[in-house]
């Protein structure tokens, strides 16, 4: 498998969903439903790019059913920061409104909030195979973040059903997810 080449053509291919929308959509109800009685207060996430699932939306609605439920504990939303020495993440609070500038990529970060440690961390899916393994887009930052995070967080994979590779044969360094969500459903249980 050319990993370059089905990682452009995965980004082409969901730039040009026609119902990219709706399949959104649906991935919001699912990522709601799974959450429900989920004991995480501390959840990471990512900033959507290159046409990407955004799951901030469904993290902020998270979060506020927590306030009304009235728990001890404040449910908190984390975005990554890149660690340009060591190439991996590290996850800052994040909140609707709050502010932001461009990392070294270019990408959307919180400025100048608390590091936190999620215990559940949603990770963008490129493509992914059966297994619970994910294509990202080779920088490696995942795989090297997860391999050093403690406590070790649940990992859940988002991606759109148009990113499932039936031959995609997972590396050596390539850790599986605990669960992959899709705008079809949950296509890898937690184990």
């Amino acid at each position: 498998m050319d990993k370059k080449a089905v990682r452009q053509a995965l980004i082409e291919q969901r730039l040009n969903l026609p119902d990219r929308l709706q399949r959104a959509e649906l991935l919001q109800r699912v990522m709601r439903i799974w959450l429900v009685g989920r004991p995480d207060t501390v959840i990471g996430a990512y900033w959507p790019i290159k046409g990407e699932f955004d799951p901030l939306p469904a993290l902020h609605r998270w979060k506020e059913d927590g306030e009304l439920l009235d728990e001890p504990q404040l449910r908190r939303i984390a975005l990554p920061v890149v660690d340009k020495v060591h190439k991996t993440l590290v996850f800052h609070a994040w909140y609707p409104g709050c502010p932001m500038e461009e990392d070294a990529y270019d990408i959307p970060k919180p400025k100048d909030t608390e590091v936190v440690v999620p215990t559940l961390l949603f990770v963008p899916c490129l493509g992914y195979g059966a297994g619970g393994y994910r294509l990202g887009y080779g920088g490696g930052f995942y795989d090297r973040t997860l391999a050093t995070l403690q406590p070790q967080p649940v990992t859940v994979g988002l991606g759109f059903t148009q990113g499932f590779l039936p031959d995609f044969e997972p590396e050596a360094h390539d850790v599986p997810l605990h669960a992959i969500l899709n705008d079809n459903g949950v296509v890898w249980p937690v184990a």
